[in-house]
């Protein structure tokens, strides 16, 4: 079988001028290796695509694949993870991780709220300001919590984003408007333990590998886990397995409800009620086996790495219904 392999490659971008944190969620060159050593030894035939320009560029010259193992996280707006598949799904060409809308919702974490509510999946408190006359209409009681409604790797959180007043709300929705021009989402402030779940598999056959509790040590940001925490997350961060079957449950729910695919990530907190909370899912979560956090996971729990990126191949061609299977 022909593979393609899309991604953005960091070094690209920050060669063209962008900045470390504009392209913070992009990947280094260790990830695309690591994922096509595992596609190689399964004799499948493999090629390097890169990101969507070059893509359009090789399916414009009639290049085709059987399937993409897509990684890439796109530049530009809030439908940005969806941009390489809904190009793959004019071709008709399958490709790993959760369909093209599914995607795009879960990048608008408000509207994937709305989503989990709708399945009985516990959220906190929130609103959503795309005005700066939005912030008088929240009835939420302080703390707050406000970060960009459409951005990974904890871009816009920071010790800031905890807010105990009006005129400090109006100052950080603000500036998140102007910075990252997109909505600002208003959370309850949720104060109690954080956890990340990894997850595997489809619908009925989507299961729970591990749950895994974050925690912040030194001269961590301690109020959440900010882009700076997971910048310098050997210094600052405690990563434990532990066994939280409520978090659990509540994670693999919103996993199915928002019909996910594949592999990836549910992020959790516990309220003041020590009751778990969705956060936010990750259809598409990072993958260098070194410090991504579903990577992290994954060793900690004795899941090789290997077995991971078959995982994923193995869904992706069971929709295809093709029977080629490893373990």
């Amino acid at each position: 079988m022909r593979v393609g392999l899309t991604y953005d490659l960091r070094e690209n971008y920050l060669s063209k001028g962008y900045s470390a944190e504009n392209v913070a969620e992009f990947d280094c060159i260790e990830t695309i290796e690591a994922i096509e050593k595992v596609l190689l030894s399964r004799n499948f035939e493999v090629e390097r695509i890169g990101c969507l320009d070059k893509l359009m560029h090789k399916l414009i010259a009639g290049e085709r694949w059987d399937f993409v193992f897509n990684i890439a996280e796109g530049l530009y707006g809030i439908g940005r993870e969806a941009q390489v598949p809904a190009l793959l799904d004019a071709y008709r060409i399958p490709f790993t991780f959760s369909s093209t809308e599914i995607l795009a919702v879960a990048m608008d974490k408000g509207l994937t709220n709305a989503v989990m509510r709708t399945y009985g999946v516990r959220t906190a408190d929130f609103h959503v300001v795309r005005k700066m006359k939005d912030v008088e209409r929240i009835k939420i009681n302080y703390p707050l919590f406000v970060k960009p409604i459409a951005e990974g790797t904890s871009k816009g959180i920071d010790r800031n984003s905890k807010i105990d007043c009006i005129e400090v709300l109006r100052e950080r929705c603000k500036y998140i408007l102007d910075t990252f021009h997109q909505p600002a989402l208003v959370e309850e402030f949720l104060s109690g333990r954080e956890f990340t779940v990894g997850i595997t598999g489809t619908g009925d056959e989507a299961k729970v590998i591990g749950v895994m509790e974050i925690s912040m040590i030194g001269d961590a940001d301690k109020q959440a886990y900010t882009y700076e925490n997971k910048k310098q997350y050997e210094d600052r961060m405690v990563y434990t397995i532990v066994t939280e079957p409520s978090v659990a449950r509540l994670a693999l729910k919103a996993w199915q409800s928002l019909h996910c695919m594949g592999a990836g990530r549910v992020d959790i907190r516990m309220n003041h009620n020590n009751e778990p909370c969705f956060l936010e899912v990750n259809p598409m979560a990072g993958l260098n086996p070194e410090y991504s956090d579903l990577p992290i996971l994954c060793r900690k729990i004795g899941y090789p790495y290997e077995k991971l990126i078959n995982d994923i191949i193995n869904d992706t061609l069971s929709r295809m219904n093709v029977t080629q299977q490893a373990n």
